[in-house]
């Protein structure tokens, strides 16, 4: 295959990813907070989402198996519980408290704090060194945290707790991606394929919210009329069925997400979200009843500046101006090809190679 067709198939591949990824995110971000309007436990929603999430990549692992004949990584214990379960604590903090905010705060200042998540995920690569330190990006960190401050400002439907839960979650989420790139990049464990990551990852997840879920909701939810006092079987139904809806968004949001990273990077799963940020605005404003002033507008077009800016940045850096990704090191793995972690001449040996690269990162 000549190699300008290499770089319009990869970069057609990676808008499908794209795309695919915001299905999932925009649907159970509208689906959670209409669920989260009668149904009054975030907790327990995410435990059952865990569940289902588990489940499901039990199945596709074990037809995966029957239909390549080839069995799959099971990690051992000692290397599971030191290299899995920080990516999993993170990440059942960051969904459990993003859940959890949909009982206090609107869709749109939900979607525009998780936004600042790129400002650290930006510095946990930093820490992690994934990135090379860079002067511009203080202007970035600059754009996007003076844009959520004119986002919040004034805003008549701002509700403190709930911000901070959110924002405590795109902190936790820096943490969380940034792990997860790494988790999935060592090609030694041999979780390049998502569903192998997500399978491994759910037990521990559950484990670690569980604590949280029965401080929190234990009592309130054996007692409500809802699941376990429920008085008619139709709402027993209802229950369970929208719950599972959730749980299979949530499976295609994180197969979808993980596909992405495992396949581009951490940073390249918030930079994707710009344009999926604007729907989800235009849309919770025409359908959910979200109200925005100009100033809230204009907060969100400077803060969605500075990601667009980082994107420049990265691909000025890629096309041979200076590093500003760290190469990992990586064998070869033929379940899943990771583009991030080739070098030029892995994907092409000619110059057209820099424009793969620039959409990829």
């Amino acid at each position: 295959m000549a190699c300008p067709t290499q770089c319009l198939y990869r970069a057609l591949r990676t808008v499908g990813l794209v795309l695919f990824y915001y299905v999932f995110s925009i649907g159970i971000t509208f689906y959670n907070k209409w669920l989260m309007r009668d149904f009054h436990f975030p907790l327990f929603m995410t435990l059952v989402h865990f569940v289902i999430i588990f489940s499901f990549s039990t199945l596709t692992r074990f037809a995966m198996q029957c239909w390549t004949g080839k069995p799959r990584v099971t990690l051992p214990w000692k290397v599971y519980l030191s290299k899995v379960a920080p990516t999993a604590l993170a990440t059942t903090l960051d969904i459990g408290l993003s859940n959890w905010s949909f009982l206090f705060i609107t869709i749109s200042l939900y979607t525009m704090t998780k936004s600042s998540a790129v400002l650290f995920i930006l510095f946990f690569s930093l820490v992690f060194k994934l990135e090379e330190p860079n002067p511009f990006l203080i202007l970035v960190v600059l754009l996007i945290a003076s844009g959520l401050f004119m986002f919040t400002l004034k805003s008549t439907q701002f509700n403190l707790e709930g911000f901070i839960m959110v924002l405590l979650a795109s902190f936790i989420g820096g943490i969380r991606w940034t792990l997860t790139q790494v988790l999935m990049q060592k090609a030694e464990l041999g979780l390049q394929n998502p569903i192998d990551t997500m399978y491994h990852l759910q037990p521990l997840m559950f484990l670690g919210l569980f604590p949280l879920f029965l401080l929190n909701e234990g009592l309130s939810v054996s007692t409500t009329e809802k699941l376990f006092r429920v008085s008619e079987l139709s709402h027993l139904l209802y229950s369970l069925v929208t719950l599972s809806v959730g749980g299979m968004l949530a499976f295609g949001l994180g197969f979808s997400e993980f596909l992405l990273v495992s396949r581009t990077s951490s940073l390249t799963l918030s930079i994707a979200g710009i344009f999926k940020e604007v729907c989800t605005l235009l849309l919770a404003v025409e359908f959910m009843g979200d109200k925005m002033s100009t100033v809230n507008w204009l907060g969100f077009a400077v803060c969605l500046s500075g990601i667009s800016l980082h994107v420049g940045l990265k691909t000025y850096y890629n096309k041979g101006n200076g590093p500003m990704v760290r190469q990992l090191p990586v064998r070869d793995n033929p379940d899943l090809e990771l583009p991030l972690l080739q070098t030029k001449e892995d994907y092409c040996e000619d110059t057209n190679d820099e424009e793969e690269q620039e959409i990829l990162y």
